[in-house]
């Protein structure tokens, strides 16, 4: 549990947030028409380039080709949102063994910057979301974030590679300034039209050498060519459809909406339409499908709670029954678009390191506040701020990180300084109270513990995993890169990273670090 103070810090966010709705569509937001998109394939090639397409890319047959399920999560990181997320993915595997990874687009605001690190390090991916979730952002909001994220929670820059807009509201301006600050893909862009229709917007993933190719009819200036960002992708974020087709759209936390022009929810009606859809694209040319959540709406453990047990189990239902299917794959942005970027068949994906899950080695009796639970217990420093307190590892600030002020000073009241993470140096190797990596180029390594794909893509979901399997995990080949593979933690550690580290550390007394 979080002490008093913080659920006291949390309480008028959980408000605000629950009363927010961000990501609904009432219908097509782009057309063939308004999109005039224009690519020459045999110009834009892979890796760097792709035209929008409902064809698989590389030329793959939909036979050949994964069926992904991306799930992300928006907004604040607390442990209550990492509860939310894991009663949905930590008990699964994808076909390999591996548990799935998601993409959290973070705000810092209410953030628990040590739930960040931890979430990191146990292979997820952590994207920008700005710091005070504004749409249509500025500058300052954007880089902010990126900085905080950096010094407060041990993310490396080069590794927060996404973003999404607050509430799906961005501009042509927006795209530009994400491209000129070198990140490598926005997922703010809705895939409007189902892909049973000839007019569908329900592309892969694609760069932006040739314009935008979504949202044509919903913002300004983008779309006939525009804006030309050579190499910056977009990740469309591909809507679900009831039984009203077209007209009957929903994109983010779709079990909230009531489904087939009903007045209340059903869940039932809301099952039926994941799986059409599912089934839509997975019969058809395999363009992934997304779970969009604001974790918080199906949280049980937030503070005055109104999550539908029904509907908890009515996700999970459907997540079930998908991983039934052959070649289903659960994963980030990021591994989607590894794979995008490299398309890989079914028959190779044994050998597609994207996928494939990995375990810093790390002596679990060191203590180093690293983001893995059995290291860092203990080293963790409460920022005790009155608007919300926090936990890090890298030091307090002397105030809240701000737009206009996104790396305060390290606080003095501290006996000692701590350490940023240095840019050659992965985050579970980062002593940030020494102040150095705890290995070299040539020692620092991570244990492979994927597993051989099943038969036809069998999913090893649940305790189908095989506990008696014997074979020893291989050490990487290429160790030292920084972690944002996916990655298998001993059992239980998931719990720990959500309320043991927070509680561990309540009475330690830490040192601040300085840059």
């Amino acid at each position: 549990m979080l002490p008093p103070t913080l659920l006291a810090a949390v309480l008028p966010l959980v408000g605000l947030v629950l009363a927010q709705e961000e990501g609904q569509l009432s219908g097509p937001t782009s057309s063939s028409a308004a999109a005039g998109y224009s690519c020459d394939p045999n110009s834009c090639k892979l890796p760097n380039c792709n035209c929008a397409s409902t064809n698989p890319p590389g030329g793959l047959s939909p036979d050949q080709t994964p069926m992904f399920i991306v799930f992300t999560a928006d907004d604040a990181v607390q442990s209550y949102t990492l509860d939310a997320v894991n009663q949905f993915l930590a008990h699964r595997k994808n076909p390999n063994g591996c548990q799935p990874k998601m993409t959290y687009y973070t705000s810092i605001d209410y953030t628990n910057y040590t739930l960040v690190t931890d979430w990191y390090v146990a292979g997820n991916e952590i994207a920008d979301h700005t710091m005070t979730h504004v749409g249509t952002p500025p500058e300052d909001e954007v880089a902010g974030n990126l900085i905080a994220l950096n010094q407060l929670a041990g993310i490396p820059l080069a590794e927060i590679k996404g973003f999404r807009a607050p509430f799906l509201n961005y501009s042509v301006d927006t795209l530009k300034m994400l491209h000129q600050m070198g990140f490598t893909y926005d997922s703010s862009a809705s895939a409007s039209i189902p892909v049973t229709e000839d007019d569908t917007d329900a592309f892969w993933p694609y760069t932006l050498d040739n314009g935008m190719a979504n949202d044509c009819l919903a913002v300004p200036n983008i779309c006939k060519g525009e804006p030309k960002l050579p190499g910056f992708w977009e990740i469309p974020m591909y809507a679900l459809f009831d039984n009203r087709g077209i007209d009957g759209p929903h994109l983010m936390d779709p079990w909230l909406d009531a489904a087939n022009g009903a007045s209340a929810v059903n869940d039932t009606a809301t099952l039926e339409y994941l799986k059409s859809t599912f089934t839509a694209h997975y019969n058809g040319k395999r363009q992934p499908l997304g779970l969009y959540t604001h974790p918080i709406h199906v949280s049980l453990s937030v503070p005055g709670s109104t999550a539908s047990k029904s509907t908890i189990s009515m996700i999970n239902q459907f997540l079930d029954w998908a991983q039934q299917q052959q070649n289903v794959w659960i994963v980030s942005s990021e591994q989607l678009l590894a794979w995008v970027q490299n398309p890989t068949p079914i028959s190779n994906l044994n050998d597609f390191g994207p996928l494939k899950c990995s375990t810093p080695a790390v002596d679990p009796s060191m203590k180093i506040c690293n983001g893995i639970p059995q290291n860092e217990a203990g080293l963790v420093e409460l920022c005790p701020f009155s608007d919300f307190p926090f936990y890090t590892c890298y030091g307090c600030p002397s105030d809240p990180p701000t737009p206009s002020n996104p790396s305060p000073a390290q606080s003095s009241a501290s006996a000692a300084p701590r350490f940023r993470i240095s840019s050659n140096c992965s985050t579970p190797f980062w002593d940030p109270i020494k102040g150095e990596c705890i290995c070299t180029s040539s020692t620092c390594a991570f244990t492979d513990s994927s597993r051989p794909i099943g038969p036809n893509g069998a999913n090893l979901t649940g305790d189908q995993l095989n506990s008696t399997d014997q074979s020893s995990p291989s050490q990487s080949s290429n160790p030292f890169v920084p972690f944002n593979g996916a990655v298998g933690l001993p059992a239980g550690a998931f719990t720990a990273l959500i309320v043991g580290v927070v509680g561990a550390v309540v009475g330690a007394v830490g040192a601040v670090a300085r840059l």
